[in-house]
């Protein structure tokens, strides 16, 4: 007989994923009747490797869906609020950006608008921090500055990671499931974070049914609400113990959280806007090494999996078998520094060119 919380927790899931899988075909017309069409561009920069227009706002179903599971299993709270507030917000950037394409500085701020709402409302501020032990800091009055930056950058890490299909919303699961497994093993049963974390892997799981290669649907800009809610989770468990530290999260996400800043001092290298899109992402590396999207994909799941592990075994206070994947995971990550071109241009021997890969394709 199944414990009465793994029966709510299947529950939860199943109807965030049940809804997600329904309403993507719906999305899907709603994208083509407004316009939100990802049409694929070749011009200098351009990341896109699809060659045949997709419709976009699968992010808004994750949205819908997440709501229909939140009337059934949620509780009515000022952080709540906050926390729906500031998902629309996000939402309702991403999906002026799909129609219109919005320039930078205005979906910073819609970003930082949502980061306000769950900083200043929501009442959720990372005011000290702790690393593997280490001796506390205090932010004090520069802990709001501090969450709101915090949030935005996961907001951006998660929708500057959506480059193949199945990518973002495979990353953004990983985390989802990791963190509920951790709340169960602290007994945290019911709690916010982790009803949030079932609700979202279950909405996420079913885009990803519509999103995995070939994608008949992508989030387009409002997978930054899938980023968005992995900010409000962590910081949701950083204030309540749920996570012994803030690096408990960070580590489960570190996929997007280290492409993105090899992305920025590539780019700062070559003398480039820090966030101009290129074509030399951790999945471009990969797509250059003759790598299938669908494998690619993969590759990268199984990376973010073994993060994700050692963030499990480092609350289960294995500190032996953590330092046994961290080892193999910097292996892995000194080896793409030395011999791809993800921070510098070396052009080895076993990579072809990008841009005639995604030709090919």
């Amino acid at each position: 007989m199944l414990d009465p919380s793994v029966i709510e927790v299947i529950k939860m899931v199943m109807v965030t994923f049940v809804c997600s899988a329904l309403i993507m075909p719906i999305m899907k017309r709603v994208a083509h009747h407004i316009g939100a069409i990802d049409v694929p561009r070749t011009d200098e920069g351009k990341r896109h490797i699809h060659k045949k227009p997709i419709p976009k706002l699968g992010g808004v179903g994750i949205f819908l869906s997440f709501l229909a599971g939140y009337m059934l299993f949620g509780v009515h709270s000022t952080k709540m609020n906050a926390i729906l507030i500031g998902g629309f917000i996000i939402v309702l950037t991403g999906i002026i950006d799909d129609i219109h394409d919005l320039r930078a500085s205005y979906k910073l701020i819609g970003q930082t608008a949502a980061a306000c709402v769950l900083t200043f409302y929501g009442g959720l501020l990372m005011d000290s921090l702790t690393i593997l032990g280490m001796p506390e800091i205090n932010f004090g009055l520069f802990a709001y500055p501090i969450t709101i930056f915090f949030i935005v950058a996961c907001v951006n890490v998660i929708n500057l990671i959506d480059g193949l299909d199945g990518l973002s919303g495979g990353i953004s699961a990983i985390f989802y499931l990791t963190t509920g497994i951790i709340c169960f093993y602290q007994l945290r049963v019911g709690s916010l974070e982790m009803t949030l974390s079932f609700l979202m892997l279950g909405a996420t799981l079913g885009f990803l049914l519509h999103n995995f290669y070939p994608a008949k649907i992508f989030a387009g800009d409002c997978s930054m609400f899938m980023g968005f809610m992995i900010a409000v989770i962590s910081l949701l468990g950083f204030k309540t113990t749920a996570f012994t530290t803030i690096f408990v999260p960070l580590s489960i996400i570190a996929i997007p959280i280290l492409d993105t800043l090899f992305a920025i001092i590539r780019r700062l290298l070559k003398g480039q806007p820090p966030f101009q899109a290129d074509k030399q992402h951790l999945h471009h590396q990969l797509l250059g090494m003759n790598f299938s999207q669908r494998t690619t994909v993969l590759i990268i799941y199984g990376i973010d999996i073994l993060f994700a592990l050692t963030s499990i075994f480092y609350v289960l206070q294995d500190s032996f078998m953590a330092t046994i994947i961290y080892g193999f995971l910097f292996v892995i990550i000194l080896w793409f520094v030395l011999y791809t071109n993800i921070i510098t241009e070396k052009h080895p021997p076993k990579l072809t060119d990008i841009k005639q890969k995604i030709t090919k394709k």
